[in-house]
């Protein structure tokens, strides 16, 4: 069955197209209000028409009715005038006129099949009972049907009493009968045919015009979108590497931009990790490289002194620990960058883990003479992964004492409420140029390349402690004055919330 409505729904997959849609939409715009129009034209003209024949037939009607009292004819109908009126009537319009009277037997018939019959019918009731006219138009069969009182005025005297004299007139009309007339519509009927084929014929007309220009704008509109995809393919397939431009509408604009940005962006990533490659080929060939000098010049002396022999073996012990260095970064990195990153929480003193840190890095730091203060403003229990926060604190103070300066300062403040803790880590260092403040947690990103070459650095280090931070659902950020220091601001929730 899935398969079936699959199949289905393949056949209309041009529905999903923008051109398709916007030749749909204007297509419908154009011909649904001309169908309306034409509709609405159509029905205004046969109302229109039914009314004024209607109008004109109860004039003339009303004429004839006063003539019917003048003669006479509902006591008399000799009258050849009447008949002859009757009869004009009749062909002019091609319909057919009785004259019922009071008792609503047929005195005439202009067809002569009816006459001497009784018609009761609700419209001569009424009429008859009313003295008011009525039409109605028989759209199945096509004809107006008319009612029309044959109205005499009669006068009659007063009696006198109450102060009122005799014998003044009062006029009473009285209904003698009704006149019942059946017009055809035919002639209305057959313009209506004329005009409907007309009609007709101008909606196709109008009809083909409407796809042309509908197919036409479908198409004009969409050709810059057709121009981004060309170029985004000529990108894609390596024939173009510039910026592409296509500002016809504000979309395209917003596409292109945000494609070129994401070219640039994968850009700056290409050439990150080129020059990752690069660095990482070079800090881990160099260590061996040394190691290799170091163990060659042992070897290549004979009876080598105690004391020499211990300095190389230091020296080889470094460049090995080095080595070390680098394989452990790239082996966090690759941890971090897994899709279902294993987090391991427990309840952690975050001040004490702190002060660990602080100890085991405070060496480092006395080589350079550089103060490492640590600022506890309350005592903080999270609950956290201790190796990834471990690797937090210890990167972000491993770089402020790298990137320090001489007899510089290093401060640590530990902070929190009832929600997050929060650590900074404040240095008297060189700081980072603003420009490079929104790419030092890209991987592979260094800002001095020739000073990171020098202390070993590997541009790994800030998106490793961001990843961790992150994996926490926590934040960090920086802000820094190149030549007076840096603060990143990292804080945390005190509570892990699964996800």
């Amino acid at each position: 069955m899935n398969s079936k409505i699959k199949n289905i729904w393949k056949k209309f997959n041009f529905l999903r197209s923008l051109k398709a849609r916007i030749f749909i939409i204007v297509f419908l715009i154009g011909i649904i209000p001309s169908i309306i129009l034409t509709y609405g034209i159509l029905e205004n003209y046969e109302d229109r028409a039914i009314s004024l024949r209607t109008s004109d037939m109860q004039n003339q009607l009303n004429i004839i009715a006063n003539h019917l009292i003048t003669y006479n004819y509902l006591s008399d109908t000799s009258s050849e005038v009447i008949s002859a009126e009757l009869e004009q009537l009749s062909n002019l319009y091609d319909g057919r006129v009785m004259i019922i009277n009071s008792g609503l037997k047929v005195i005439k018939d202009t067809y002569g099949t009816s006459e001497g019959k009784t018609v009761i019918t609700e419209a001569v009731i009424k009429c008859m009972k009313e003295g008011a006219g009525g039409s109605d138009y028989d759209y199945e069969y096509g004809y107006i049907e008319i009612t029309t009182p044959i109205i005499e005025t009669a006068v009659a005297g007063t009696v006198a009493g109450n102060g009122i004299p005799a014998d003044i007139e009062k006029k009473k009309d009285i209904v003698r009968g009704v006149m019942l007339t059946s017009v055809s519509t035919e002639s209305i009927n057959t313009t209506l045919d004329i005009l409907s084929r007309r009609a007709l014929l101008l909606e196709i007309l109008m009809l083909l015009a409407i796809f042309a220009i509908a197919l036409v704008l479908s198409n004009a509109l969409m050709k810059p979108f057709e121009r981004v995809a060309k170029a985004i393919s000529e990108v894609k397939e390596g024939y173009k590497d510039e910026p592409i431009s296509v500002p016809d509408y504000l979309e395209t604009e917003h596409i292109v931009d945000a494609f070129n940005q994401l070219q640039n962006r994968m850009r700056v990533l290409d050439t990150s990790r080129q020059e990752f490659v690069a660095n990482v080929s070079h800090e881990l060939k160099t260590p061996i490289t040394s190691v290799k000098v170091l163990a060659d010049s042992l070897l290549a002396q004979e009876d080598v002194p105690a004391e020499l022999y211990r300095e190389f073996m230091v020296d080889i012990a470094e460049e090995i620990e080095r080595e070390d260095k680098i394989i452990n970064d790239l082996l966090s990195m690759v941890k971090m960058n897994r899709t279902v990153a294993t987090m391991n929480i427990s309840v952690v003193d975050v001040n004490a883990l702190t002060e660990i840190i602080l100890k085991r890095l405070r060496p480092i730091a006395r080589k350079r003479d550089i103060e490492v203060v640590f600022e506890s403003r309350r005592a903080v229990t999270a609950e956290a992964d201790e190796v990834k926060l471990t690797l937090v604190i210890t990167n972000l103070v491993e770089n402020a004492i790298k990137y320090n300066k001489e007899q510089g300062w290093v401060k640590v403040v530990l902070d929190a409420d009832h929600q997050f803790f929060t650590l900074e880590i404040m240095d008297s260092g060189i700081g980072i140029p603003e420009d490079s403040l929104e790419h030092i947690y890209e991987r592979f990103y260094r800002v001095d390349k020739s000073h990171s070459r020098e202390i070993g650095g590997t541009g790994l280090g800030l998106a490793i402690t961001r990843n961790a931070v992150l994996m926490h659902r926590g934040s960090i950020k920086v802000s820094s004055t190149e030549g007076e220091g840096s603060t990143f601001t990292v804080k945390i929730p005190l509570n892990y919330v699964m996800t």
